[in-house]
């Protein structure tokens, strides 16, 4: 079988990295990585690959940053040649990103089967991208890839067949599993740094609905201002979110209340990520990884895709542009009751999707 992954930003390298890793011992399977470039930085995508042992991309698209459609139409054009170069049985992609649209698209306009891993979330706002992308990427994929139960019961109530489905549980606990077990009790990140550990809040921000709009991103900045004089307030920068910083003149004040870092690979991440009280974050990747650290999230959005850690009390939303939210759910959140939860399967989510691509070869004789 020829299994063409496609791949373009931070968190898909992420999920990637445990599937490509039970592939590279399939003797009976080829995997293609297609990097579309979506996120080119060398800290945002070649770091990533050398921490996660990632295989090169056998194809750089080299699509860069552009509106949502000249990007995702970039991509489908240049995923189609190599689509059609490959000739791949199933095209694998991840997540909700313009190259997880793309990559469906591209597969599905040559009649190539789809799989498609982080299937069946919801955020109910058709104003995201992500949600668009997610939405047309479940509804033409071949094989979907539920990280939940919840997310397997929102396909079907779409109307997808149950032999299309697999709950294979989530990647990225499968990543942060392995992680965490190789990770120093004391990280040299918070030595470094010279933080005190379970002392300071872990902030990350990128979206374009808090960052693009002036008015929203000095609310949310001047609330995490009034959180740094109880807690440290550590904020590595996303470059969107530090054009918008200094376009809008708010990168002093920043500067001057913040430990600002650079966006950090993701091993430095999960150790900022142990070391922190809580977090206050848009990323939905970030949600996850806090609760897999038993970490309090407060999550800078009116919605989020992870519902089930809402209802069990580790992740609670603030609404941007909310004078004091932040401040104010810090205040009443920290001491609520949590509940035990594990809706993320057993740590073993790259075997099952592997296992279920092999099987689908065996039906196929591919």
């Amino acid at each position: 079988m020829k299994l063409l992954t496609v791949i373009g930003a931070r968190p898909q390298f992420v999920k990637a990295a445990t599937v490509s890793r039970v592939l590279d011992t399939c003797a009976d399977i080829e995997e293609i990585i297609v990097h579309t470039g979506q996120h080119y930085d060398k800290k945002m995508s070649d770091l990533f690959f050398e921490e996660l042992n990632i295989s090169s991309p056998k194809y750089n698209l080299n699509v860069g940053s552009e509106s949502h459609g000249a990007q995702t139409g970039r991509m489908l054009a240049e995923l189609e040649k190599v689509m059609m170069l490959e000739k791949p049985d199933w095209v694998l992609v991840y997540g909700d990103t313009n190259s997880t649209l793309a990559g469906a698209l591209a597969a599905k306009k040559l009649q190539i089967k789809v799989a498609h891993v982080e299937a069946g979330l919801r955020s109910r706002n058709r104003l995201m991208p992500e949600e668009i992308n997610r939405v047309v990427t479940d509804s033409i994929s071949d094989l979907l890839f539920a990280p939940t139960q919840a997310a397997v019961e929102q396909l079907i109530s779409e109307g997808r067949e149950d032999f299309e489905i697999i709950f294979s549980g989530d990647v990225m606990y499968d990543l942060m599993l392995s992680t965490i077990q190789r990770l120093p009790k004391t990280s040299d990140t918070i030595k470094h740094l010279n933080l005190e550990q379970t002392n300071y809040l872990l902030v990350t921000l990128h979206r374009a609905e808090n960052t693009d709009e002036p008015d929203i991103l000095t609310s949310i900045i001047q609330d995490l201002v009034s959180v740094s004089k109880k807690w440290p307030v550590v904020f590595p920068l996303h470059p969107r979110t530090e054009a918008a910083l200094k376009k809008f003149d708010l990168y002093p004040l920043a500067e001057k209340n913040f430990l600002l870092l650079p966006p950090l690979g993701y091993f430095d991440m999960v150790n900022l990520l142990k070391d922190s009280v809580a977090v206050a974050t848009d990323s939905g990747g970030l949600q996850k990884e806090a609760f897999f650290l038993r970490k309090i999230c407060f999550t800078l959005r009116n919605e989020t895709e992870w519902g089930e850690l809402i209802e069990a009390g580790w992740n609670r939303l603030v609404p941007p542009g909310l004078p004091s939210g932040i401040a104010n759910a810090i205040q009443d959140f920290c001491s609520f009751p949590r509940k035990s939860i594990l809706p993320y399967g057993d740590g073993n989510a790259a075997e099952k999707i592997v296992f279920a691509l092999k099987n689908q070869g065996l039906r196929t004789g591919k």
